[in-house]
């Protein structure tokens, strides 16, 4: 391997190059020892349009924003990315910008229960006249964020000198002469005459307004609530720039940006009698390019995708996404890990990536017999579903994302690490990098074939032996089920990913 690793891939001829993941930088790292504190464990993770703003959630309601500064000239104004010479290796870089608390504990008196504060998902919004603007929501409520430079200006110049005014000191450019506060004094007695000091009236000084500084401001524009009974797995931008969803395990909400009171509901999986439920949502997605169209996955492991045009209520698909299981293979665990728990649509919306618990597939949305790629993520575990299950490790919810070329997935797994799969058919390996500064530290897991069938797993094979909290692989490494990389976004036009690993924020550049 190179200095950084290259891709464990050696690419045919026109198929895409192998890559050199590097470390970046990283924020909030932790230091040795250090106990971290649960609010602020990092929970959501977006790149916005352009890949020129990062934003993150954490678990404490706080937002916080990162720009980068690599296309920054000196006076702090956006370069064009196509217009500048720069090296084949040029080092992205961001900054910290700014952070605002977007959401508080509550309490539903209604239905006696908490609301905790933590960010689910944030999505990035259009930008307008120079402000960054975002929705974040927890559980129960969306809030829509504008975040902008406000001067912040000061009144000075005034007649009254404050620092006097408090202690009832002499007012400053009084006209008042002595014998006038005499005569004042005395209820307006005295056998002084009342005399104006030389030179007359000195006039009035106007005050005046002073910009002292410039402030990254955040304000909420509006907040839509009241609207989920059940807490909310997503939110998606539509393509159109005006309206949004919001899903949650049994519905689907229309929303208009400028209307927070009122949303419509597209789609409705409660059943009449809840002891009928099967399934539940998990995710959805808008289609990046087609407005009218989105789509959603389950608990079933299925993907359904919809088209507003057909009905106000969308109860019926037009395609279905689903594998068929192979024969003999149900187990207790099958629906459990089949639960997908992230989709995202490929940047031409011509496919969909989906993540369950051990894999990851890529859909063509105009084929709907079964995905057209299965990674195998950490299929070492399926020995040890039941100790899993036990311990709540199975029911992780792990993200995943594709390059803005259409050309590598990634996605999360235990000890902090997470794996980039190439798509094509000349990409038969994985990449396994590690949350840290030395990312190819552990190049421990054994890659997988883009394969159609579950059935023929590579790379698995023996059970560790070890406490419940952890696994072994075919190469004897050892993995901790307590450190999991959940989320991490990849760069819309860059070879550049974001993860974080409990508070920190790791960045990977290729």
């Amino acid at each position: 391997m190179n200095n950084g690793g290259a891709e464990a891939a050696v690419a045919p001829v026109g198929g895409p190059q192998p890559l050199e993941w590097k470390f970046s930088q990283v924020f909030g790292e932790r230091t040795a020892g250090e106990e971290i504190q649960d609010v602020d464990i990092i929970s959501a993770i977006e790149f916005n349009r352009t890949g020129d703003h990062l934003a993150t959630g954490d678990r404490g309601g706080r937002v916080v924003l990162f720009e980068r500064t690599d296309t920054l000239d000196h006076v702090g104004q956006r370069r064009d990315l196509e217009k500048m010479d720069y090296p084949i290796n040029r080092h992205p870089l961001f900054r910290y910008k700014t952070e605002f608390q977007s959401h508080e504990p509550e309490f539903d008196y209604l239905k006696s229960l908490e609301i905790e504060e933590k960010i689910n998902k944030i999505r990035w919004c259009q930008s307008a006249y120079g402000a960054l603007s975002l929705l974040s929501t927890n559980d129960k409520t969306i809030k829509f964020w504008k975040v902008q430079e406000k001067q912040v200006k000061k009144v000075c110049d005034l007649n009254v000198d404050s620092t006097k005014a408090m202690g009832n000191g002499p007012i400053v450019g009084s006209s008042i002469s002595t014998s006038s506060k005499q005569y004042m004094a005395n209820g307006g007695c005295t056998s002084n005459d009342f005399s104006l000091p030389n030179g007359g009236l000195p006039s009035l000084r106007l005050p005046m307004v002073t910009t002292l500084e410039t402030k990254l401001m955040a304000r909420c524009r509006r907040i839509y609530s009241h609207a989920h009974d059940y807490h909310i797995n997503s939110i998606s931008n539509n393509s159109d720039g005006e309206t949004f969803i919001s899903a949650d395990d049994l519905r689907i909400n229309l929303w208009n940006l400028e209307i927070s009171n009122q949303s419509f509901n597209i789609v409705d999986v409660k059943p009449a009698n809840m002891e009928d439920l099967t399934e539940v949502i998990t995710s959805a997605e808008f289609h990046p390019i087609h407005c009218n169209m989105l789509a959603y996955s389950s608990s079933k492991g299925s993907i359904r995708l919809i088209d507003m045009r057909q009905s106000a209520l969308c109860d019926i698909h037009i395609k279905l996404f689903e594998e068929q299981e192979a024969p003999g293979s149900r187990s207790f665990f099958t629906d459990i890990i089949a639960s997908i728990s992230d989709i995202k649509f490929a940047k031409d919306g011509r496919h969909i990536l989906s993540r369950d618990y051990l894999t990851l597939k890529l859909w063509d949305i105009n084929m709907d017999s079964g995905p057209v790629a299965t990674f195998q993520v950490h299929e070492y575990l399926r020995p040890k579903l039941c100790d899993l299950y036990e311990n709540d490790s199975i029911f992780d919810k792990f993200e995943c994302c594709l390059s803005g070329d259409g050309l590598r997935v990634a996605t999360g797994s235990y000890s902090n690490l997470f794996r980039v799969f190439g798509c094509s058919e000349g990409s038969k390996k994985a990449t396994t990098l590690e949350a840290n500064k030395n990312p190819m530290r552990r190049q421990g897991l054994t890659a997988s074939r883009p394969s159609r069938s579950l059935g023929s797993p590579s790379g698995v094979v023996r059970r560790g032996k070890g406490a419940d909290n952890s696994a072994v692989d075919a190469n004897g490494n050892t993995f901790d089920f307590t450190t999991k990389l959940l989320h991490l976004a990849w760069h819309p036009t860059e070879n550049s990913i974001a993860c974080a690993a409990s508070n920190s924020l790791y960045m990977y550049y290729a």
